[in-house]
């Protein structure tokens, strides 16, 4: 079961099956009381955390035998040194955010993100800090950003990744020529060894090397003797078969260790750079650090095809860059089809089909301009464009240059930029057919200057195996990614997968690359080390790993492993072999999907609401925290931390009861209140997901299939009739606001609905927006208008407050609009957000009929409540297909959306006071972007406007009412809160009715705060 914050009590004794490992019969149940006996943290070996642990960002699924959230290294080393004396296996983990299955295995899980995840110490001084594995890399960054210093290592996902899976991964980003890898960085790392002794890895001197070194000793000694037989047996065979590269991730980091040798030191700390928690568990690391940048410059160059622009990287090398992206032709066209990337795209030159964007880091704005100047000047003909922007830029003098150049300086056009690069990832992961761009070879590392060639004969190998694929990312270092499009599901599409990686491998080997350049070897490429490295230095890896971990219990078949015939002779375990990058795909030939249901909304998507069950490829991009991400989701998430209240934890527990992987059907009762009773169908993961899985919805059809099987409560059915609740409680207002106030009127609610007693209930007026409408009629004559619109008296807006209502019909009168009511109040979004889609689908069906004959006439609708306008705009369209429902969906607004669509705004008459106001938007505005509007609107009516970057606000409707959601309600809106005391406005607005009744429960000293329209109508003339 699981509290109202998301934490898991473990399952007792009797509810857990047994566990058989390597023909021993280990009772998890007894696993379980060993390890809560042992260690402070938490220990979770029921079904549904096991599951949520099975993926990563990978292709790949493997249900570990537990989880445990340790709290310290005593934690790490108790669980270790139990599980090596039963030899069970033990993977550290962090984020989940690996893209080559190494987060994955058989074995008792750490988790380090959830309680080992703090910045220990800084030294901003000597550019040094100490952390604990698990702290996210943008945490610690934000933490001595105020020193002026980082750690420089930035891969793409650092806000969610952490420090620990850095270290495993060895990781770096886009700004690698600038900084290198992580074991550049890696001073001293504290560690519990494979029989769970706790020591310290550091900086030793070759003869501290030998002095501890000792084959026969204890575990440590032997691993000092390994390395220094390595050092001293091993340097030629090291030298001749590692490739030349700034970026090679693929097997143990040997080469780093030989060249710190021949200085007469070795930092043993970062031998573990790289090494996928496979040699020994980091539980605390001491990093170097470098200054944060002064500022940056960018050049983007544009050529007529990719090879032309891989011909020019080893050139602009030359000029010493931080960064060089590349963009493809194929992500330029789906970019230029995608509504958030197409206006950025469009500022390419004609004729681009491939992009290289070059930035420089400078101690100034005029250093920056005159870096990028120098650059360009070197891609055309000689002339500044700097100097003469409007001189011909056409290359002269070679046949391959970039035909156009542009420049950014200004932080806002960087951003851009970054933004067209960043486009690649979203776009290619949201298929929802069978077919995805699989990460199995995309981040090859090769040498710039044969990046022409190497392109030229993967795109054969791609043809030859009849798929494509994008090219992006990295060039500067010779990293790209690359994701061939397959179908896993297919006999035939895992044998496709199979044979591109073995061919790719050649092609590697051929130009002297590596086969992993930045993600790692884990399932995906273990296997090709051998070839890349040889047979003698695979051995050697065998025996580096054997000395560290003599069991192989550490993520064991990772990095290195051994052949099926050792382990047939028994020499070796099961455990070792080297994994297979087709074993264990999440989706396989053997896959099966039975929802349980038919749907009951539309899905306007390649396999219906299948393809949305399995789109999440777990980034983990839900697990970013607000201060450092921004943005909508995860709220529950951000409040709880934990797992299961992520999008992807959400989206795989749901595929995998649809895929049978869990015992529980998704209409199950135990399946609802662990998985999808938290979820506050905020629209966030629609938006903010790179995948753009849409929960709010896949709950939505779970709910509802639910209540068909199972029936409903009364609680759910009053929520959705909530519209003819307030209706009644406005036609015996004032007696309705008093009863609630009635002594022990709240515990009877509490216990008869399960309304939260500490909740404060909206009040009704006698007087409906309806009734004063009536009496007074519009202002503007419909022959003297600008437009006509028809403002829709939503339920709250109705009932409990007409004076928003009011307001927004006096600006748009000043706005010159003609204003009636609509003679409905239901939108259908309290039924639709409890998952009572016949009746909500009824409903929108009523208010198409109602409306639709209007807007054919030329009236627009406005709505005043966010929630449901969106309703209008986009959940009709899943409820309901066809041309009214569509026209309704496109002549539906937001009342500020109105106002700044057609600039309405201009015609009224502003005398503004000096005020500044701190402007929450509504999630499901900001899910559909459209919660600039009222911002722009409000800015040109006079106001400063200081527009938070926030969540949800945690009331969601009626979640926040509920009785068993009250705390977590409270913990959503707290990180709102906080942003709220860090704006610098003088007034919070907000325009959702939920989120006024939040900040009003929060700070009742200044009433609820007003909706924006409301300002607008304060500062009218």
């Amino acid at each position: 079961m699981a509290t109202d914050s998301g934490t898991r009590i473990d399952p007792s004794a009797d509810e857990v099956s047994n566990y058989d490992y390597q023909n021993e019969t280990v009772a998890r149940s007894g696993l379980v009381d060993d390890l809560q006996a042992r260690v402070n943290g938490e220990v979770r070996f029921d079904e549904y955390s096991r599951q949520l642990y099975a993926t990563d960002a990978s292709l790949y699924e493997v249900l570990p035998i537990g989880v445990v959230y340790p709290q310290s290294t005593e934690d790490v080393a108790a669980v270790m040194s139990y599980c090596a004396q039963r030899e069970i296996p033990v993977l550290p983990r962090g984020g989940g955010t690996s893209l080559a299955g190494q987060t994955v295995n058989e074995a008792v899980v750490l988790d380090f993100s959830r309680y080992m995840n703090d910045l220990v110490g800084a030294r901003p001084d000597d550019r040094r800090a100490r952390a604990q594995p698990g702290i996210k890399l943008g945490d610690l960054n934000g933490e001595l950003a105020d020193h002026g210093l980082k750690f420089a290592p930035d891969p793409a996902w650092g806000d969610k990744s952490v420090l620990g899976g850095a270290i495993g991964n060895n990781s770096t980003g886009a700004h690698s020529l600038q900084y290198g890898k992580t074991d550049a960085y890696i001073e001293e790392c504290e560690v519990v060894l494979a029989d769970g002794t706790v020591t310290t890895f550091g900086e030793v001197t070759r003869e501290e090397l030998r002095d501890r070194a000792d084959p026969d000793g204890d575990l440590e000694a032997r691993i000092y003797a390994e390395i220094e037989r390595i050092l001293a047996e091993e340097g030629e065979e090291i030298e001749s078969h590692y490739p030349d590269l700034k970026r090679n991730v693929s097997g143990y980091n040997l080469d780093w260790v030989l060249d710190d040798a021949q200085d007469g030191t070795i930092n043993v700390a970062s031998l573990l750079a790289g090494s996928e928690g496979t040699l020994a568990i980091v539980t605390e690391a001491e990093v170097s650090l470098e200054p944060i940048p002064e500022t940056k410059s960018m050049g983007l160059l544009a050529y007529e095809g990719l090879i032309e622009a891989m011909e020019d990287v080893a050139d602009i090398l030359e000029h010493d860059p931080a960064a060089v992206e590349v963009l493809d032709d194929v992500l330029i066209d789906l970019a230029q089809d995608t509504a958030e990337f197409e206006d950025v795209v469009g500022m390419l030159p004609e004729g681009t089909r491939a992009v290289l964007i070059v930035e420089f880091y400078a101690d100034d704005e005029e250093s920056g301009r005159q870096k990028v100047a120098d650059l360009l000047v070197d891609r055309t003909n000689g002339v500044d464009p700097a100097a003469d922007p409007t001189a011909d830029r056409t290359v002269v003098d070679t046949p391959i240059r970039a035909f156009d150049a542009m420049e950014a300086h200004d932080e806002a056009k960087r951003e851009k930029f970054w933004k067209m690069r960043k486009s690649g990832l979203p776009i290619l992961l949201s298929r929802t057919t069978d077919e995805k761009h699989g990460s199995f070879i995309e981040d090859t590392a090769i040498p710039p200057a044969n990046l022409p060639e190497y392109v030229a004969d993967f795109q054969e190998i791609l043809e030859e195996h009849d798929t494509f694929a994008s090219f992006y990312a990295h060039a500067g270092p010779g990293v790209l990614h690359i994701r061939p499009l397959i179908n896993t599901k297919s006999v035939e599409g895992v044998e496709t997968m199979e044979s591109i990686a073995d061919a790719v491998t050649d092609l590697v080997v051929k130009y002297g690359g590596s086969v992993s350049g930045e993600h790692g070897d884990g399932r995906a490429r273990t296997q090709w080390n051998e070839k890349l490295y040889g047979p003698d230095l695979w051995e050697t890896f065998q025996e580096l790993k054997s000395a560290f971990d003599p069991d192989w219990l550490l993520n064991p078949g990772q990095v290195v492993g051994v052949d099926a015939g050792e382990v047939e002779s028994g020499a070796m375990p099961e455990r070792a072999r080297t994994v297979d990058m087709t074993e264990n795909l999440r989706f396989d030939p053997e896959y099966e999907f039975d929802a349980g249901f038919d749907p009951a909304l539309e899905w306007d998507n390649d396999n219906g609401m299948q393809g949305m069950v399995e789109l999440c490829h777990g980034c983990g991009g839900c697990r970013g925290p607000q201060e450092t991400t921004g943005g909508v989701m995860c709220p529950t998430y951000r409040a709880s931390e934990e797992e299961m209240t992520t999008t992807r934890g959400r989206a795989n527990m749901l595929r995998q009861a649809m895929s049978g992987d869990l015992p529980d059907d998704p209409t199950d009762e135990e399946f609802m209140h662990e998985v999808l009773d938290l979820c506050i169908g905020c629209k966030g993961c629609a938006k903010d997901c790179p995948s753009e899985v849409d929960m709010a919805k896949l709950k939505a059809e779970v709910t509802h299939a639910y209540h068909q099987e199972h029936g409903s409560s009364l609680r759910d059915k009053v929520f959705a009739n909530v519209d003819a609740l307030a209706g009644l409680g406005s036609s015996f207002a004032p007696l309705s606001n008093l009863a609630t106030k009635v002594p022990g009127a709240r515990t009877v609610l509490e216990k008869a609905v399960g309304i939260a007693p500490d909740r404060t209930l909206p009040s009704f007026q006698r007087t409906t927006l309806q009734d004063w409408f009536d009496e007074r009629g519009p202002q503007i004559p419909a022959d003297e208008a600008e437009r006509r619109a028809l403002l829709f008296p939503d339920t709250y807006t109705n009932y409990s407050h007409p004076e928003v209502g009011k307001a927004a019909v006096r600006v748009l009168e000043a706005a010159g609009v003609h204003v009636q009511l609509a003679d409905r109040t239901d939108s259908g979004r309290p039924a639709h957000s409890k998952g009572f889609l016949d009746q909500s689908r009824a409903t929108a069906r009523d208010n198409i009929d109602a409306l639709v004959p209007a807007v054919k006439e030329g009236w627009d609708v406005v709505l005043v409540e966010p929630s449901d306008a969106v309703m209008f705009q986009s959940d009709y369209l899943d409820l309901l297909s066809g041309e009214d429902v569509e026209t309704l969906a496109a002549n539906a607004y937001g009342v500020c959306e109105y106002l700044d669509t057609f600039r309405l705004d201009e015609a009224a008459d502003w005398d503004v006071p000096a005020e500044t106001l701190t402007y929450h938007g509504h999630c499901h505005q900001k899910a559909t972007k459209k919660d600039h509007h009222a911002v722009g609107v409000l800015r040109r009516a006079g106001y400063d406007v200081d527009p938070l970057d926030s969540g949800c606000c945690g009331m969601a409707g009626s979640f926040g009412y509920e009785a068993e959601h009250f705390s977590m309600s409270k913990a959503i809106g707290a990180i709102l809160f906080d942003q709220i005391g860090e704006s610098r406005g003088d007034t919070v607005v907000a325009p959702g009715a939920s989120c006024r009744t939040q900040l009003d429960d929060w700070d009742e000293s200044d009433g609820e705060p007003p909706h924006p329209v409301e300002k607008l109508d304060a500062a009218l003339a």
